[in-house]
């Protein structure tokens, strides 16, 4: 499927699962950020899978047919990141897309559902994978130890039948670590503690014994 301001989406054949990962990102300070950049990536981020996701439904409606639309999503999402205003914006607005959708759409039989990838071997990221230290530092802050594959983003399957409106975060426990973390340099991050935060960062130290540490020093 093509969306363009000038035409409307064109369905492609009798497909039941629509996959919007088309994306862009534009890098500038947030007082630099120019309207042209924001535009283009709102347009291609956001207002695509808008356009993409409802010619494809009405194409489902027609048929009488159920079928699939997953989002991809972004763990800038959740996150503000930094020089990226344009697209934090359209990843944060694709799960409230995401959300809408799903509540219309489910009874109709079209499951919408996005995925949160984490750090994944992908072209893009063939930079970072290359650089040893890069790539280990990245992997220090994954728990499962191991850089994401298309392989790890199945979600069409018959099982997820009954998933609607869904933010499926797959990162291999990355944020899982780095709550720790943050928990502990916030409780603990004062001058003479700074060992139990080490061991946060480093995943030795699991976020739910953080109780236990706070008990301890009173």
């Amino acid at each position: 499927m093509i969306a363009r301001r000038d035409k409307a989406p064109r369905p492609a054949g009798d497909a039941g699962i629509l996959v919007n990962n088309a994306g862009i990102i534009r890098r500038a300070d947030f007082l630099d950020y120019s309207d042209d950049d924001w535009d283009a990536v709102i347009e291609v981020n956001l207002r695509s899978v808008f356009a993409l996701s409802r010619a494809f439904a009405r194409r489902l409606v027609e048929r009488k047919s159920g079928g699939r639309i997953i989002n991809v999503a972004s763990l800038l999402s959740f996150q503000g990141g930094i020089r990226v205003a344009a697209y934090t914006a359209a990843k944060s607005g694709l799960l409230g897309l995401t959300r809408a959708m799903a509540n219309e759409l489910a009874p109709l039989g079209i499951n919408v559902n996005a995925i949160v990838p984490g750090y994944m071997a992908t072209d893009n990221t063939k930079a970072l994978r290359d650089d040893p230290t890069r790539s280990r530092e990245i992997l220090a802050r994954i728990p499962a130890g191991r850089w994401g594959t298309p392989d790890d983003l199945k979600v069409a399957s018959r099982a997820s039948e009954y998933v609607h409106g869904a933010a499926l975060v797959m990162e291999g426990g990355w944020p899982v670590r780095r709550a720790s973390a943050i928990t502990c340099a916030l409780v603990l991050g004062y001058r003479g503690r700074g060992r139990f935060c080490a061991r946060a960062r480093h995943g030795s130290l699991h976020v739910g014994a953080l109780p236990n540490v706070v008990r301890a020093f009173g």
